[in-house]
Formats: C-alpha cells, structure tokens, sequence
C-alpha cells in the first residue's frame, strides 16, 4: 500500500499550524507540524502569535499606487515583511490614513520621510519613487541590500539615451552598469545574482513578453512592427492631473506620448536584443477610461515561409512552463477583465486580412504584471524563493 498523507490546518491565537499525518507502508504514522518545506533554508520563529518574515523590507514612495500595490500583495506573503515605509508629502501618518482599504493591516510601519528612514533593520527594498529622483536615492542606500527599482531609472543601459528621452543626465551611471533588467520570464537567470534590478515599464512588458520570443525564433520581420497600446488610468500614477479628471477620461479615448513615449527606447532596447540588430517599432498609447488593465495590439510581418500557427507554436514552447504567461486557446480573444488583480499575461495569435502578417494581442494588469507583482516576482527570485510566493491571486471577475 503506497504512503498517503491527510492534512488539517489550525488556527492558535492568529498563528495558523499546518498538521500532517503521514501513513507510511508499514502502517505507522508519522505527525508533521508546519509549512511549506520551502522554510527549509531558515526556520521561522513565532512571537507573539505572529510569524516573523525572513526577510524586512524598505518600500520607498508606499503611498503611490505601485507602492499600495505591493503593500497588497506582501499582505499574504510569508517570507517578506515591510519594516521601513517612505512617503515624503505623508511622513507621520499610518498608511490606512492614505488608503482606508488598509485599515485591516495593524502591523504596518508609520510612513517616514525618505531621509529619515532607517535601512538597519532592512534585507530588501523596492523603489517606487518617480523616475529623476530615485537615482541618488539609491545611490546612497547602504551596500549589500538586495534592490527592486519600479522607476524608469535604471532601465536604459546607454545613459545618453536615458539623458534624451527623459531630459536629464543620469546621476548614478556606475550603477546604471551593473543594474539587470527584470523582464522575469526572459531574463530569470541574471536576475538571480543582481543586487539591482530595474523593473520593466508595463507597456514594455505586455510588449516583449509576446515578441522576443518570435524574434529570437527569426519568425518576423525587424521592421514594420507596429503597436497600438491601451491602458487604465492607474499607470498614470496618483498625483492630481487635469488630464486624469474624471470628466477628462470618461467617456471616451485619448492617445498621447505620440511618437515620442518614454517606454520605446525600453521595447526597443529588449527587441533588438533578441534580435541582436537594431529594430525600431511604431508606438501608440491610449488612455481608456478604466482603473486598470492593458492591452497591446501587436501587427507584425512574418518572415517568409512562416505561418500564425508557427507563430502559435513558438509561444507555446517559450511558456508552456510558465506560470504567469498563458498562451490562450486557438481563436480566444485575450480581455483585460480575465487578468485584472492578477499578476497573469495572456497571449494570442491571429491571422491578419493582409497576406503574411499576423495580429498579437497581450493583456497585463498594469499595476501586477506590469509593475508591483513583477517586482516581486523578480524579489522573490533575488531572496532565492519560488518566484510565484504571494502572488497566488486568481484574476477578480467582473
């Protein structure tokens, strides 16, 4: 008779103990208490009917929405737990002041200043102050913490280029040099050894994840990529903008950074990796009255001899192990309502009318995959734990 195991889960004082009976061939059973045999690399220790997480964490401009974001999603994670919160323009307020929904999270830190803040008692930050003011910041961080930088700031290997597309020098280009780029799924193994990483912009994410493959497969052409962008609101960030009133958005669509969005040297610079020549893409985002959500409509050439079902089918090899990328089924229509909430890109391929091209459509929740849950997606892989903990959240519908 082969081994079976029966599990119960108990509730002492707020601490929740995972009780496993396992019955072995002889008939004996054997009594297991605790978790996930991951806890194997350090055991945690219980005080005061809490768990205590292994690794403390900064999260620098907590009262943004990338930041609540990441608050969100730590809430349930088991490892990480924030013991620094920066907001400068809300220093000495609890962060339910700032965002009522958390009123449920006690243990929270009071929000500090950014110069206050004291990194002692830190393993691990992430970033997500504007882009222009997070290079010095982290410059001046102390050595060896382990860092997730959700501004555009370190996402530009050629520091001329940051210094033209977003109008000022860069301040800390020794460590623009040793910053890795955290597209996860693509880039996972250099991920693992950095002590910097820049987190990908979400247009850039819901656009690389689908095409790098391709390219690197020589399945479409460099040239005549075009990309029509959609997103929610959110990605615009919090501060108060007359362009992001309610009776500015509602109602309508409104396309902007026409030609000249920040995020194309970012797409670019991934695409012409993997291709390992320079490609050049035509990029429109658009505005839609919604929360969150993105969706990037792809139209690529396909290089000769090659069909939507090759196209398919390289997808489908490049993620089939993936957790977090799914390649829909044949003729499904990726919606942003199936992904919201959730740190899930889905994928599809369509013929298009023109002969030899093909339609991509990507969807990505901007503030999970395309910022916060990335980030700690790329964390987790930093801190060497299964880069899926804490972001088990099925997709919210409707």
């Amino acid at each position: 008779m082969s081994s079976a195991t029966f599990s119960s889960t108990y509730f002492l004082k707020g601490s929740e103990v995972k009780v496993s009976s396992l019955k072995s061939k002889n008939g004996n059973c054997k009594l297991h208490a605790g978790g996930s045999t991951a806890l194997s690399r350090k055991r945690l220790q219980i005080s005061n009917a809490k768990q205590e997480k292994e690794v403390r964490v900064a999260l620098l401009g907590a009262s943004g929405y990338t930041g609540a974001e990441i608050i969100r999603l730590l809430a349930n994670h088991p490892y990480f737990g924030i013991t620094v919160m920066t907001a400068d323009r809300n220093a000495g307020k609890s962060m339910d002041s700032v965002f009522p929904h958390f009123i449920t999270q006690k243990n929270l830190p009071v929000l500090v200043s950014t110069s206050d803040a004291d990194f002692s008692d830190v393993d691990a930050v992430f970033c997500c102050l504007p882009h222009g003011t997070t290079q010095e910041i982290i410059k001046g961080l102390p050595k060896g913490l382990k860092i997730v930088d959700l501004s555009a700031d370190f996402r530009l290997r050629n520091v001329s280029e940051y210094e033209e597309w977003y109008g000022q020098p860069h301040r800390a280009p020794d460590l623009q040099e040793e910053a890795v780029y955290g597209l996860t799924e693509i880039l996972r193994e250099e991920i693992k050894n950095a002590n910097l990483v820049a987190n990908p912009g979400c247009y850039p994410t819901s656009i690389q994840l689908p095409l790098v493959p391709l390219i690197k497969a020589n399945l479409i052409e460099h040239k005549n990529i075009i990309v029509d962008a959609k997103s929610g609101v959110s990605g615009a960030g919090r501060g108060a903008k007359v362009a992001n009133l309610y009776t500015e958005l509602t109602e309508g669509i409104m396309s902007y950074g026409v030609t000249r969005h920040r995020h194309v040297p970012e797409i670019e610079q991934g695409l012409s990796d993997a291709a390992h020549s320079k490609v050049t893409i035509s990029f429109t985002p658009h505005l839609m009255p919604m929360t969150r959500g993105m969706q990037s409509t792809i139209y690529v050439e396909m290089a000769s001899g090659v069909t939507t079902d090759n196209l398919y089918q390289q997808l489908k090899v490049s993620y089939q192990d993936e957790e977090f990328v799914r390649l829909l089924e044949k003729g499904a229509v990726p919606r942003t309502h199936d992904v919201r909430g959730s740190n899930y890109c889905y994928i599809n391929v369509f013929p298009d009318r023109i002969p030899g091209r093909a339609i991509i459509i990507s969807v990505i929740d901007n503030l999970v995959k395309g910022a916060s849950g990335q980030a700690l997606q790329n964390l987790n892989i930093m801190m060497g734990f299964p880069e899926n903990t804490g972001l088990g959240y099925l997709p919210l519908f409707p």
